[in-house]
């Protein structure tokens, strides 16, 4: 019987996860703080975690930390509800494998495990770490974008073409995400709030990123472009975006960076 291990603080979640997932045939585990989950997913390495990010004590994403050092390629979806859009974007840096939005139909968690269980086990490779899926590029892409819409869209769009993608609303989280962890690509919109994306670029470029930016702006101001050119980013490309050449851009982008 397939196993499924449930961490939630909130014992009426694990109690209904159990519940439902149990009359789908799954052989399902419980608990309601992190550590225990830890014991529980050494004990009986499940074949798909079910995490709840918010979490006193031990967060969600310091679980999700020790179950990669355990194994780097253990499907967790993670339950989502109350969690900040970094903590979203860093649970999303450490390969969780879906999110499902608590208050949600269950019939969605429940879809969600059994396309996990329907994929073949990764075997480990001979230095017992197991490969991770065959068009993961292992790239970083970070999106930001004040629209949720268009983030979400192609947060989704390069996820599903092998990228770690990851977006944030603003200049001063996309920074933020910088200092944390330099992502390969930025695509960066120019008419953000706050601090507009000519500064973040100019902030990026002091503090000598290395990375490519890409610049995406629905913005036909002549004066704006140029002083975006003037901060050398890789290319600039003008929204509605077309996502097949998007990506044929980024994917040019990344090589020539390496040449």
């Amino acid at each position: 019987m397939v196993k499924i291990l449930v961490i939630d603080d909130d014992r009426m979640n694990c109690d209904l996860l159990q519940a439902v997932l149990t009359r789908h045939g799954y052989d399902v585990h419980s608990a309601t703080s992190g550590l225990e989950g830890l014991n529980l997913f050494r004990q009986h390495n499940p074949r798909v975690t079910i995490l709840d990010l918010r979490m006193p004590e031990m967060d969600g994403l310091t679980v999700l930390k020790e179950i990669r050092a355990i194994d780097p390629q253990a499907p967790v979806i993670i339950l989502g509800g109350g969690a900040t859009e970094v903590q979203e974007n860093q649970a999303r840096a450490l390969r969780v494998t879906d999110f499902v939005r608590k208050g949600l139909s269950l019939d969605v968690l429940v879809e969600g495990v059994n396309r996990v269980v329907q994929q073949p086990v990764r075997k480990p490779d001979a230095a017992g770490v197991q490969a991770g899926p065959a068009t993961d590029t292992g790239e970083t892409v970070l999106i930001v974008d004040d629209e949720q819409l268009v983030r979400d869209l192609l947060v989704q769009f390069l996820g599903l073409r092998g990228y770690r993608a990851l977006g944030v609303k603003d200049g001063t989280q996309a920074l933020s995400m910088v200092e944390q962890a330099a992502p390969d690509l930025i695509l960066l919109d120019l008419m953000l709030p706050g601090m507009s994306g000519v500064e973040v670029l100019r902030r990026l470029r002091e503090k000598h990123f290395t990375g490519a930016i890409i610049i995406v702006t629905g913005s036909y101001d002549e004066e704006l472009l140029q002083d975006a050119w003037s901060l050398h980013p890789q290319e600039v490309i003008s929204k509605p975006i077309d996502l097949e050449k998007l990506l044929a851009i980024i994917q040019l982008v990344l090589v020539c960076r390496e040449c």
